[in-house]
């Protein structure tokens, strides 16, 4: 009997100490209950909510309904909104859509707006119109355009093919007047003059004059001699004078020299003079 009773007091203590782990995690599950609820989520049991949480969770579910209305989304129930937050969504919505229209975004309903917003939604589509055809964009309507706005559209077009033709980009060369023709050929002798100058791929030394083409091959042989000093691969030693070309040997001589006395950098032992390689035993 003493047995069995000491058994019946350990079972007791050990109930007793596992009942606070049995409580933290019944809490935990309430807690996440609630969180699932608040949020909407499927996994939400109302029937352990307590009712403060019903509470709580409704007036969560009322919030996430005027958010979804706002948004515009198709899960909003206006019926669930009240007077003033379905006034305060009617001004909200009507704004966006006169701010749509007047900027030219989706979604814009015309037939919602009021007569002064009517109007200036009707002046912002000529203008975007007007500007679309002087781009040159493909939503142009020329048929809307009145004859002064059709006037200064083909200026604006005339200059822009201008000015695309002087840039030597893609243009409508047959829309050239005589004069356009010779301010673009002048731009493209001048683009082709910069390109040779700077060696570009672009260079067609045909078509420079006789003192351009002088002044260029001055100035690629310099860029050679110095690609030749600097050892760049770009270096023709073919297009060297004889003084040049023996004013870059030394050079490398002298160079190859001081590598080997000291060392350091590249050393070709086999370009050493005599006196050189004597100098240089001495020194070690």
């Amino acid at each position: 009997m003493k047995i069995n009773l000491s058994k019946y007091r350990c079972a007791q203590v050990a109930c007793l100490s596992l009942w606070p782990i049995l409580l933290c995690a019944q809490s935990s599950d309430l807690a996440q209950n609630l969180a699932d609820c608040k949020n909407g989520w499927e996994s939400c049991n109302r029937s352990q909510l307590s009712q403060s949480e019903s509470a709580d969770v409704a007036l969560s579910e009322h919030r996430h309904n005027v958010t979804n209305c706002r948004n515009g989304y198709d899960s909003c129930d206006r019926s669930k909104l009240t007077e003033s937050e379905a006034t305060a969504l009617a001004v909200a919505e009507h704004q966006q859509n006169a701010s749509n229209c007047k900027n030219g975004t989706t979604p814009c309903d015309p037939s919602r707006l009021t007569k002064s917003e009517a109007r200036e939604w009707s002046i912002s589509e000529q203008q975007r119109n007007i500007g679309d055809c002087q781009d040159g964009f493909g939503a142009c309507e020329r048929s809307k355009l009145t004859p002064p706005e059709l006037m200064g559209v083909d200026i604006a077009l005339r200059r822009r093919n201008l000015s695309d033709c002087k840039s030597g980009w893609t243009c409508d060369r047959s829309r050239l007047t005589s004069s356009e023709t010779i301010e673009v050929n002048a731009a493209e002798h001048q683009r082709n003059v910069q390109n040779c100058e700077n060696s570009w791929a672009d260079c067609d030394h045909s078509k420079l004059t006789e003192s351009e083409a002088a002044r260029i091959a001055v100035a690629e042989h310099q860029r050679n001699i110095s690609a030749c000093k600097e050892g760049q691969a770009t270096c023709d030693y073919s297009q060297l004078t004889p003084a040049e070309a023996k004013m870059l040997t030394d050079a490398e001589h002298k160079r190859n020299y001081a590598a080997c006395l000291r060392d350091y950098g590249y050393c070709d032992p086999s370009q050493l003079t005599a006196e050189q390689t004597r100098s240089i035993q001495k020194g070690q």
